[in-house]
């Protein structure tokens, strides 16, 4: 049977990823919520009304779900990694306390109105209710990312006690909250996020545009989300670039395994695709002479920092994982440039929506950004490891010493059995209501026919 590490970190891996899934959904849902309001307090248009109704409805099914399983990996801090627990309690009890109270509680609270409050409260209140659920979804992963991000790159802190008993103390809560990484890092997530709950709008009002139901709305809500993955999609190249310069300096052996680079230092070749032989330190593939040389010191010929100039004890294990996660995402995230920009210059040549072929595209592509942000993870998780906490605590150190191999797997399996029914519930539901789609109001179609010749074209001006 594999070691109590190696199964802790499994189960951690996948209660996580699995968590992970709803999250940036309910974060990119929240701003396109917050557009979908807006127009229909703008325009008067019952047609923003109905689709801004609708997608609350399925953004309180993935909040649901998310807290659902995310409360089982506080447990697991306590359970599997206590000695993490106890090193990282100050660190990390601040950055959750400050979620729960400042971002959890103002959504939680919010969401309340949003979904009971039509009719019940006044338009701008029921708007501004929307613009906090939707400000503490990206709360709630802003301090969640401080925390990480203290992992990867710790400040603001000093060492009390030693060995099993060594916890790290807040010395400046400024500090360590804007660590080298964090902001980077956030924002690098939160677009991701904006990608995920975007693509999920543009997805389903493909499918109806493809069904042919609900053709107004559905074309409604299809530019609604393009308008969000168009910004983001191009954002993330920014973003992504600012995370890959910060890990070249503050983590230069998790850079140099996301792109097989070995030599202690040298001039590095970007990879477009590859295969990495940790076992003879060779990376083949195609590559870009000097190109990660270029992205990190702005120069083709300047020396990269390689794995071998990282003791073999304190590199990533699995380098070939973490160099095939980090190409993954960012050829996904290509591909999600190249769509929406495709579908930018269609829409406005008032092409767009007769394209099946490219309906039947983004009917399927809301599985591109949820895979991308996914191996982004696995890419920075694993290529941080042997560490738990970059330079300070290995993984190996940070484990409960009283749990056995035994309990762990017998606590892993339980955990897919439930986490199973739970994805099974979420699909139900979720196909359940985007079959059932917008409830319609009288008017609404009256009304926007103004904004359209027919179910096709349109006048954008209007809009």
């Amino acid at each position: 049977m594999p070691s109590v590490e190696i199964l802790s970190r499994i189960q951690f891996a996948f209660t996580i990823a699995f968590h992970y899934i709803y999250p940036p959904l309910s974060i990119g849902l929240g701003l396109c919520l917050v557009i979908m309001e807006g127009l229909y307090l703008k325009t008067g248009l019952s047609l923003y009304k109905d689709i801004t109704r609708y997608w609350i409805k399925i953004f309180a099914l993935i909040f649901g779900i998310g807290v659902a399983t995310g409360i089982v990996m506080e447990f697991e801090f306590g359970t599997n990694w206590a000695t993490y627990s106890h090193y990282v309690g100050d660190i990390f009890g601040s950055a959750l306390a400050a979620e729960g109270i400042f971002a959890f509680a103002m959504e939680s609270a919010f969401l309340g109105v949003l979904l009971f409050g039509w009719n019940r409260v006044h338009k701008g209140v029921h708007f501004f209710s929307t613009c906090m659920v939707a400000l503490g979804s990206i709360f709630s992963a802003l301090w969640i990312v401080i925390a990480n991000s203290w992992q990867q790159t710790p400040a603001g802190y000093r060492i009390e006690g030693h060995d099993l008993k060594a916890r790290a103390v807040v010395t400046d809560f400024w500090e360590m909250v804007f660590n080298p990484s964090s902001v980077d890092r956030f924002s690098h997530v939160i677009i991701g996020s904006f990608l995920a709950g975007s693509f999920l709008v543009m997805s389903v009002a493909a499918w109806y545009i493809l069904k042919d139901k609900f053709a107004k709305h559905a074309q409604a809500m299809f530019k609604v989300g393009l308008s969000v993955a168009v910004v983001a999609a191009l954002l993330q190249l920014f973003t992504g670039h600012r995370s890959a310069h910060y890990v070249s300096k503050y983590q230069p052996a998790k850079l140099a395994a996301m792109e097989g680079h070995y030599d202690s230092s040298a001039v590095a070749p970007m990879y477009i695709v590859g295969w990495v032989d940790n076992k003879n330190e060779k990376t083949t593939g195609i590559k870009i002479p000097g190109g990660l040389s270029f992205l990190t010191h702005g120069s083709f010929s300047a020396p990269v920092e390689g794995l071998r100039a990282t003791p073999k004890e304190d590199r990533p294990g699995a380098v070939n994982f973490v160099f095939q996660m980090y190409h993954l995402m960012i050829t996904i995230g290509m591909i999600l440039i190249g769509l929406t920009l495709l579908a930018l210059f269609l829409l406005w040549r008032k092409k767009l929506f007769n394209q099946r072929w490219l309906m039947i595209i983004f009917a399927w592509a809301v599985l591109l950004p949820q895979i991308a942000n996914q191996v982004g993870w696995y890419a920075a998780e694993v290529g941080r490891q042997p560490w738990v906490v970059y330079k300070l605590l290995r993984t190996s150190d940070a484990l409960s010493r009283k749990v056995t191999s035994d309990q762990v797997m017998f606590s892993l399996i339980l955990f897919t059995l439930v986490y199973m029914l739970l994805f099974t519930l979420f699909i139900y539901l979720l196909t359940r209501k985007i079959q059932h789609g917008p409830d319609v109001s009288d008017n609404a179609e009256i009304e926007y026919d103004g904004y359209y010749h027919d179910n096709i074209t349109y006048h954008p001006t209007k809009l």
